[in-house]
């Protein structure tokens, strides 16, 4: 029997080793486990909103899997189609933080069990009654196999009228930018909703005018382009280009997680029927709180801490 869920999404988690403290990991003495990974840190952060979501992925039969799937399925997010498998291990990824503005990130996830996942993963995921499919540049930079899973995915949620919400969440690391470029593009052209990085928007457009870049992405389909611009907030276009800013944070301890947080927040807003300026200040209140602290997920708020966070700081949209 198929879980009751509204959005669906598929992607590597890994576990990262990571320190509470400023410093080369040369000088480390002591790092601690975490997880993350974009589709799960997105999956996590509709779960703590009291959304239904279900995350698939391919594990590696190992101690870091089982931590993996423990986290992610007892913070409530729908784990039933996710598998483990003796073809590869579990990615692991090591974050330095050098200074607080200076972060390295270094993965190990060649051949990781995740990157083995085919478009067989979907044979018994139903498509009916969902609302969402959360799709990132990510899952088919990984492999042929993860390439074609994704494809195989967006070509169900159309087949079923399911939204879908692209996060281009480029990894250079993985994939050649002329490949990169070639898919993102392909996927963008499919999806309802593109939640993506202004540095990413840049890479895709040749441009770098925020109005002109959100442009040329809306004009190869009708949709919803929405541009993240980090302390500056976010800007929507849907025909015409609305800025919603950012809220100011004293302190930034860990920046990776903030552009997942926020498709979350947005994604919540769109599932509570919220106008678009709102979904992206929710969006952005999200992205504020993760990175006050350190790792991907543990930051994200509840839905009590979250709204609690935006009554106390009332933003004026400015529209142009």
């Amino acid at each position: 029997m198929q879980p009751i869920r509204d959005v669906l999404t598929i992607g590597e988690t890994m576990v990262i080793f990571q320190s509470n403290q400023i410093g080369s990991l040369e000088n480390t003495t002591s790092i601690f486990p975490k997880i993350g990974g974009a589709e799960s840190n997105f999956a996590i952060g509709l779960a703590r909103l009291g959304e239904t979501v279900e995350w698939i992925s391919k594990l590696g039969n190992d101690s870091f899997g089982s931590l993996i799937l423990k986290r992610i399925k007892g913070e409530g997010v729908i784990t039933n189609n996710t598998i483990f498998s003796d073809e590869g291990p579990t990615g692991l990824l090591f974050k330095e933080q050098i200074t607080p503005d200076q972060l390295n990130v270094y993965y190990y996830r060649k051949n990781s069990a995740a990157s083995f996942m085919s478009k067989e993963l979907l044979d018994n995921i139903s498509f009916e009654n969902l609302k969402f499919l959360h799709v990132t540049g990510i899952t088919p930079a990984l492999s042929k196999s993860c390439y074609e899973l994704t494809m195989q995915a967006i070509k169900l949620a159309k087949q079923n009228n399911v939204k879908i919400i692209f996060d281009p969440n480029i990894r250079f690391k993985l994939w050649s930018k002329e490949r990169a470029f070639q898919v993102l593009h392909e996927i963008a052209l499919l999806s309802d909703y593109i939640l993506i990085g202004e540095e990413e928007a840049i890479f895709l457009t040749n441009l770098t005018d925020r109005l002109a870049m959100c442009k040329s992405l809306y004009s190869q389909s009708n949709k919803v382009i929405v541009l993240k611009c980090g302390a500056d907030g976010a800007y929507v276009f849907n025909g015409q280009l609305h800025h919603v800013p950012g809220f100011p944070v004293k302190t930034i301890v860990d920046p990776v997680g903030a552009g997942d947080a926020f498709d979350a927040g947005f994604t919540h807003g769109l599932l509570q029927g919220k106008e678009l300026i709102e979904c992206a200040r929710i969006g952005n209140a999200m992205g504020a709180l993760v990175i006050q602290q350190y790792g991907d997920i543990e930051g994200l708020p509840t839905s009590d801490v979250l709204y609690r966070f935006l009554e106390n700081r009332i933003e004026t949209d400015v529209i142009r």
